[in-house]
């Protein structure tokens, strides 16, 4: 009888041990954060200290791109690996419960790690197919008024039920508007679409208040905003799960609009002291995105004043996220999970902030395109790690089921282990973004290579202009080489190449859209 119990005894220890030698994974995303906003990508006027710190325990990628500049189409192919088109994600309003045809019918890598023992939770905006949800396991999975946190505004409503009980309501001041998603004051900016309003006015005008409309100062304490709130929620889970396998992921709001940071991130970066885009006023002559996001209405997005204080907001936003980002770690830390744990750090998409006078994101212009990526994973990559090959985010997929030893699975990038490592030898040379959410009304494939960037939609009869730049020269991408450039013969072999790069990509991923684009006159 003692033998047998010694074996059970010596069973479960085994169990338990190898369940401690999983590796963990925390993914943490943010939206909508360019890839300069972080010091170590040399942001003079940012500080990022532990976004940086993660990065330099880690690799850090100088080029990774989104795989769309749009949010439920990036956020999907992240979570399966597969390209836009494959996904079926083309646009915002797919996500959630969206039942018209069919999206997103191919396994997350949640959802493959929990078939493999791991305990997955999910924290912050969700904006993907709400059926691949059912794999996590928060504690809270509705708020009081029942609406799910995986359904569209989840996240706002627990936090609503969080702020009743620590900020109560109170009636505004002079100078301040309500916060539709706090339903908390904020102070406006005169970048504020409704700056100088009465909130009668504004009710008045019986128009929708968007927020990407809203800039100013957040009426809420440090402790209890929406970022603090995700990370709070995150730093529990990772108490809670420190003796299993767990995947988490902390999904943060942030910096994406309202741009309403507060106190003292409000005040970190003040707006007078902001430099505006150098491409800010650029006529757009010759540049397919010359009334996207609705440009020409909105011209305060061209003026150089005003856009400080958007710049302003934005450089609080991403410092609150940092700080939070360092009590995260500075948890695993304290847990003794550093050493087991898959670190992830990325964005959705970039964001404009008056760059061609264009505010969020939906282009394929660097600031909207370009995004951070930061990987930690202590034995398996050498710290100080830097990568400057061609990524996206269809690359993570295989990454993660790479370093936790799960298996492969079929999906449309690659582990970046190879790069990560200096043995790969083709991928990384190239990288292609997508949006075909309006058919070839706009660009819809983006390739970048050794520099050079080719835009271009995926018919032969588009009137959309054809565009490349030299990155390395003009890297604002003031000057369009293709277009009505008098001189874009000259050019005519590098956008050959770059269409030659998308063409393998668009073979290799089964496109429908090979024949147009080969077919399209580039010059």
């Amino acid at each position: 009888m003692k033998i047998l119990l010694l074996l059970c005894t010596s069973c479960l220890l085994s169990v338990s041990t190898l369940a401690q030698q999983k590796m963990n994974l925390l993914f943490i995303m943010t939206d909508q954060q360019r890839y300069d906003a972080l010091s170590i990508a040399g942001n003079t006027v940012l500080e990022t200290p532990n976004l940086d710190r993660l990065a330099r325990q880690g690799a850090y990628f100088e080029n990774a791109y989104s795989a769309c500049a749009v949010c439920a189409p990036a956020r999907s192919s992240i979570l399966t690996g597969h390209t836009v088109e494959n996904t079926g994600m083309r646009r915002n309003d797919r996500a959630y419960y969206y039942d018209v045809e069919p999206v997103m019918t191919m396994p997350t890598f949640d959802e493959i790690l929990a078939e493999n023992g791991y305990h997955c939770e999910y924290y912050g905006k969700w904006h993907s197919h709400t059926s691949h949800t059912t794999v996590y396991q928060n504690p809270k999975q509705a708020s009081k008024s029942g609406k799910s946190v995986f359904g569209h505004g989840g996240q706002k409503f627990v936090h609503l039920d969080y702020l009743d009980e620590h900020v109560p309501k109170r009636e505004l001041e002079p100078g301040e508007l309500y916060d539709t998603m706090t339903k908390r004051p904020y102070e406006t900016d005169p970048l504020d679409r409704h700056h100088g309003l009465t909130n009668e006015e504004l009710q008045a005008l019986k128009e929708k208040f968007p927020q990407c409309d809203m800039h100013g100062a957040l009426q809420i304490p440090k402790e209890h905003t929406l970022t603090a709130f995700q990370a709070k929620e995150t730093i529990e889970a990772i108490e809670r799960l420190k003796d299993r396998p767990f995947s988490i992921t902390c999904s943060f709001h942030f910096p994406h609009a309202p741009m309403l940071p507060p106190e003292p991130y409000y005040s970190m970066y003040p707006a007078d002291e902001m430099e505006p885009p150098f491409s800010l006023q650029d006529d757009m002559l010759n540049s397919p995105y010359s009334n996207t996001n609705g440009r020409l209405g909105l011209p305060q997005y061209s003026d150089p004043e005003l856009v400080k204080y958007m710049i302003s907001n934005y450089y609080g936003l991403v410092k609150e996220i940092d700080d939070w980002v360092g009590k995260i770690l500075e948890k695993l830390d304290e847990l003794g999970l550093a050493d087991n744990t898959l670190v992830i750090f990325t964005s959705d998409h970039g964001e404009m902030m008056g760059a061609h006078g264009l505010r969020e994101k939906n282009v394929f212009y660097e600031e909207s395109s370009h995004i951070p990526l930061l990987l930690r994973c202590p034995g398996e990559i050498e710290p100080g790690t830097e990568v400057d090959g061609y990524i996206s985010h269809l690359d993570l997929f295989a990454t993660i089921l790479d370093y936790l030893s799960v298996g492969d699975r079929q999906s449309d990038g690659r582990s970046l282990r190879g790069l990560i490592e200096g043995t790969e030898k083709e991928h990384g040379e190239y990288v292609v973004s997508e949006w075909n959410y309006r058919g070839d009304i706009s660009p819809n494939y983006m390739v970048v290579k050794g520099g050079w960037k080719l835009m271009i939609p995926y018919s032969k009869s588009s009137e959309v202009i054809n565009t490349m730049y030299d990155l390395t020269n003009d890297p604002y991408e003031m000057n369009n080489l293709l277009g009505s450039n008098p001189e874009r013969g000259l050019y005519e072999d590098r956008a050959e190449e770059l269409r030659k790069c998308l063409l393998e990509w668009l073979m290799k991923n089964g496109s429908k859209h090979y024949d147009g684009v080969k077919e399209r006159n580039l010059i």
